[in-house]
């Protein structure tokens, strides 16, 4: 049973502890700094922190004590020559099919680390970090250096070697409205899944273009978008283009992947190679933005729907958690505990956690919600906090 839970939020990191009288917050840290994903290594209890700070840019914190001191590094940075073509966001008579002009480049700069994950217990000193405009970096010292991942950045979806001259293929990477704070329109790597398996087999989810799949340690990359539906494009089955919201796999059945993505829930039993679109719209499950899956049973998982993408509020003004049980063919809602009236919460993909029996989340309007019996019955942690933007169990 975890004893820790770690919150992102939009100013600062916030830390619960279970004591005998119930989950209790401590002082926040990197106070006044938005903390856009926070969580714990599992190999060796360090705390991690991706850090937004709008004067000095994004870096890394980690504290090696438990969260009582944290040591900031700005070592995640672009190597000389790295590029990418400009994304422009689309207006309102937008042609996605209409002819591409002459590309833009522009020299890549870190605007956002946008999660952090980490390596197996055979590689001690092996994190990743997935960053806007859609970079995957890789640490083998426990964070001290980082080095991007080139396959990745010069893959033939999104233009080829941008290093060593003009694209040789058609960037099909659109950007995040995730991005636009930072005045661009770029995409973002921000769900890293690594097979428990096979440290060298692993995926990633990029808004916007989709899944990818490398089986021999980042050298190579394929998409894994087979069954995903990008609907706001003519052609929506597509190979690229897609914004998968977040994406995550059970550890006990690791061929079993769950995404919540722009156009609705999506399940796989297979290791990502095909989707099937599991929503129940009749039930209001279909957008949103995370989900949960069980440790050990891969059919089972739980998201927090919202109403649209334009209309980011619980539904009818209702907060739920949706569950389901046998890989998305039956969604049960669970209430109780969670407000009915007048409700305007939002989960972000990274919100929503589940560490055995107890599930949690937190909301952009700053409630933070917890659960002991799998979801099916929610206690308030609190209503008062910044807006959330990251929710792990430690």
């Amino acid at each position: 049973m975890s004893e820790l839970l770690l919150l992102g939020t939009r100013k600062g990191t916030v830390l619960f502890q279970r004591k005998k009288s119930g989950w209790q917050p401590q002082p926040i840290v990197h106070d006044g700094i938005p903390v856009c994903y926070a969580a714990r290594d599992p190999r060796d209890g360090t705390l991690w922190a991706s850090l937004d700070h709008g004067h000095w840019g994004p870096k890394l914190s980690r504290s090696r004590d438990g969260g009582e001191t944290w040591e900031d590094l700005s070592s995640v940075k672009y190597p000389e020559g790295a590029r990418h073509i400009i994304q422009y966001m689309p207006t309102p008579d937008f042609d996605p099919a209409a002819p591409k002009g002459e590309p833009e480049y522009r020299d890549a700069t870190v605007y956002k680390i946008w999660t952090i994950a980490f390596g197996s217990a055979d590689q001690p000193g092996r994190l990743y970090a997935g960053t806007i405009p859609g970079g995957l970096f890789v640490s083998d010292d426990g964070g001290d250096s980082w080095e991007l991942n080139r396959p990745l950045w010069n893959h033939e979806s999104r233009g080829g070697d941008l290093f060593n001259g003009e694209a040789t293929s058609e960037n099909r990477w659109w950007g995040t409205p995730a991005s636009i704070d930072y005045g661009v329109f770029e995409p973002g790597i921000h769900s890293i899944v690594i097979d428990p398996r096979d440290p060298d087999h692993m995926h990633v989810a990029v808004s916007s273009a989709g899944v990818l799949e490398t089986t021999d340690g980042g050298n190579t990359w394929a998409s894994c978008n087979r069954g995903m539906r990008a609907e706001y494009l003519p052609d929506p089955d597509v190979e690229w283009g897609h914004d998968p919201h977040f994406v995550t796999a059970c550890p006990g059945q690791p061929d079993h992947y769950w995404q919540q993505n722009h156009f609705g829930v999506y399940y796989s039993d297979d290791g990502a190679h095909t989707w099937n679109k599991v929503s129940s719209n009749e039930g209001g499950v279909n957008f949103g933005y995370p989900v949960a899956v069980d440790a050990n049973d891969g059919r089972t998982a739980w998201v927090v729907p919202a109403r649209s993408d334009m209309e980011r509020m619980a539904i009818d003004g209702g907060l739920f958690v949706a569950q389901t049980t046998d890989g998305g063919e039956s969604w049960q809602a669970f209430r109780e505990g969670l407000p009915q009236d007048n409700a305007y919460d939002v989960v972000l993909r990274h919100g929503l956690d589940v560490a055995g029996d107890c599930l949690a989340f937190g909301s952009t309007t700053g409630n933070v919600y917890l659960s002991e019996d799998r979801g099916e019955s929610w206690q308030c942690l609190g209503n008062n906090f910044p807006p959330v933007y990251s929710v792990r169990f430690g």
